[in-house]
């Protein structure tokens, strides 16, 4: 077993969230599969399914003018992925710490190998004051760390 699969083994119990995706034309490259870039909109989506279905969408963060920035990522391409494919997008996060938090996601195939994996680092954005702010308890819940 290879490093990352070891990696990704540790992480798989800690999801709280999937998400189901079939590979689109929009998500290919030249070469036919997943383009790098589409990779981060993947993530992106999931993430954004997660905090939506836990009260925490769009419109929650034009109403109290706070979100989720990213600050930081780590991405590992380990299978490809093709048109038409089926995938499942887990997505779990870490109990944040101050203002900083961590988000691991992977992208399963259907076989159940992992296509690619990464790691985020994040925090809640204050709009008004331009600037990260502590989690605040509706946001943890948004990101599965609080009590539903």
């Amino acid at each position: 077993m290879s490093v990352d699969e070891r990696e990704t083994n540790h992480l798989k119990h800690s999801y709280t969230h999937e998400y189901r995706l079939v590979i689109l034309e929009h998500h290919l490259d030249l070469f036919g599969h997943v383009n790098n870039a589409a990779y981060l909109e993947i993530f992106e989506e999931a993430r954004w399914d997660l905090v939506t279905r836990n009260g925490y969408g769009l419109d929650e963060v034009q109403r109290t003018r706070k979100g989720p920035v990213i600050l930081e990522v780590d991405l590992k391409f380990l299978r490809e992925l093709r048109l038409r494919e089926e995938v499942t997008i887990h997505t779990g996060a870490e109990r944040v710490q101050s203002r900083v938090g961590t988000i691991h996601q992977c992208i399963m195939k259907k076989d159940g190998t992992v296509a690619c994996q990464a790691k985020f680092l994040f925090g809640l954005f204050d709009l008004e004051k331009r600037r990260l702010i502590p989690p605040t308890k509706e946001w943890q819940r948004a990101i599965g760390q609080g009590d539903a």
